[in-house]
């Protein structure tokens, strides 16, 4: 039977809200929680940005597909000294994104869409805006479907690295053990390895959201122990807790 669970690390920023899943965990099974990201995000300078032969004044459409893009855009828009006009359209792949969007433009139900919640979720809306010129904000580890659906969709659009995936340094960590990593990310995995080239599994259990990261986690030689999402565990806190009922109980 593995040893019971005392501490974990989960490798994400800690939750700002009071009532996080992760807190009831700690104080439900009595376990010590920890938050550090593995992983951050830096932005690219508008000079860069121009480099990549990108005016933004250009488009009339924007596709965002995250907060950080969202973030990233207006920073961008800001370095670049370029007031955002009020009949830009903004494409945003989920409704939180959408929502999020408020920090930055007055809500108009007209200029704003949202998708469901992939990317080819939003085609039917692009398609009926064909004729915009689209610009699409990411990161420079961009997800693969967005160039596949706007291609099919035979749009004019520019994909433009706003900002970058960076790993973080851990090095005070050397020498802390816990019971659960629990990562979200491959780049979180590949993060772990940069910063201790070493690592040794032993004991530790490692937990993974998503079927890119538990690939990533087996590549570099892991066991993975605590897989989420699945039918009876949605969420990584259901299937931490899941785990630690089963290891925990007196023997």
């Amino acid at each position: 039977m593995p040893n019971k669970v005392k501490t974990i690390l989960v490798s994400q920023p800690e939750p700002k809200v009071e009532n996080s899943p992760y807190f009831e965990l700690s104080q439900k099974h009595k376990v010590k929680v920890d938050f550090r990201p593995f992983i951050h995000v830096e932005g690219v300078p508008a000079k860069e940005v121009r480099q990549q032969k990108i005016d933004i004044s250009q488009y009339t459409a924007i596709i965002l597909t995250s907060k950080n893009a969202v973030d990233h855009f207006f920073r961008v828009a800001e370095e670049m000294r370029y007031k955002v006009p009020e009949g830009l359209k903004y494409f945003c792949q989920s409704e939180a994104i959408a929502f999020y969007l408020q920090k930055y433009v007055v809500y108009r139900k007209r200029k704003i869409y949202v998708g469901q919640k992939d990317f080819a979720d939003m085609s039917p809306l692009i398609k009926k805006y064909k004729d915009e010129k689209f610009l699409l904000p990411a990161s420079d580890a961009q997800n693969p479907d967005a160039p596949q659906t706007l291609n099919n969709l035979k749009v004019d659009w520019t994909v433009g690295t706003f900002y970058r995936t960076v790993m973080s340094d851990l090095s005070d960590l050397a020498d802390v053990y816990y019971d659960v990593l629990a990562f979200f990310s491959p780049t979180g995995i590949k993060s772990l390895f940069m910063n201790f080239p070493d690592f040794k599994q032993n004991e530790t259990r490692i937990a993974v959201f998503g079927t890119s990261v538990q690939k990533e986690a087996e590549a570099h030689g892991l066991r993975v122990d605590i897989m989420a999402p699945s039918p009876e565990a949605p969420s990584m806190t259901m299937a931490l807790d899941k785990y630690i009922a089963k290891v925990n109980k007196e023997k």
